[in-house]
């Protein structure tokens, strides 16, 4: 009997604080992992708190090694400079799981919410009452780790765990193509 289990992890970015949830698929049973959140330094500049969140996030995908993953598509109009910090968060939330070769989906925060709940416009407290229930006992370690979770939840329910590995495999055996290097960075 083989055991057909994926692993998926959702990301709720943002440049004071990401959130991270890892779930496990098994058929239609989803089982919870982890959950956390990446905090970064607001006394640094915004180029050394990028490298924070780049680095927590790969140390997240390194201890848990997710076979997908999915980033919540967040917009914020009021305030551009906001909305533009960010865009460059969910850059590095985008860009972190396609180094390590795994494939990226996104979801809008009204797609997310119906996944779960059932309701696009459903409130905070309705998705977390959910989340208890479609993983039981689960412990989230703040607001941004449970929405994670329902980006996780959200992507299995859209597929995620369905034909992942096959494109992340499919993507290993392409060669020749990609951007040239021309010079390598070192930090």
């Amino acid at each position: 009997m083989t055991i057909n289990r994926q692993r998926l992890v959702g990301f709720d970015p943002g440049l004071r604080k990401t959130g991270w949830g890892i779930i496990d698929v098994e058929g239609s049973r989803l089982s919870h992992v982890a959950n956390g959140i990446i905090k970064t330094d607001n006394s640094l500049s915004l180029a050394d708190r990028l490298v924070q969140l780049y680095d927590g996030l790969g140390q997240v995908i390194a201890d848990w090694e997710p076979v997908s993953a999915a980033v919540e598509e967040t917009f914020v109009n009021k305030n551009p400079n906001s909305t533009l910090k960010l865009g460059q968060a969910r850059g590095i939330s985008l860009l972190v799981p396609a180094i390590a070769g795994i494939p990226v989906s996104e979801y809008s925060p009204n797609h997310i919410k119906k996944s779960v709940v059932g309701s696009g416009h459903a409130g905070k407290e309705q998705v977390t009452a959910m989340l208890s229930i479609l993983l039981p006992g689960v412990k989230i370690n703040g607001e941004d780790a449970g929405d994670a979770l329902a980006v996780a939840i959200c992507h299995a329910h859209s597929g995620g765990a369905h034909g992942r590995l096959s494109e992340a495999v499919g993507k290993a055996r392409i060669t020749g193509g990609g951007a040239q290097i021309i010079m390598k960075g070192t930090r």
